[in-house]
């Protein structure tokens, strides 16, 4: 779900996975029209790091 809505509203994405500056920089680089496609490749990388950090926090916590 969260992967659609980068690809659409990519700002939003950064307000769900806690990181509003950075949505806040978003919604300015998407209000123009040649800025969306870098707004939106910047969410989906944000939140492939974001995945990646979680699924690193729980290995670190079965871990130990």
């Amino acid at each position: 779900m969260r992967l659609l809505i980068a690809l659409i509203l990519p700002w939003l994405t950064f307000f769900t996975i806690g990181r509003p500056i950075a949505g806040v920089i978003c919604l300015i680089l998407q209000i123009t029209v040649i800025g969306w496609l870098p707004a939106a490749i910047w969410a989906v990388y944000a939140l492939s790091q974001y995945n990646t950090d979680k699924k690193i926090d729980e290995a670190m916590r079965q871990r130990g």
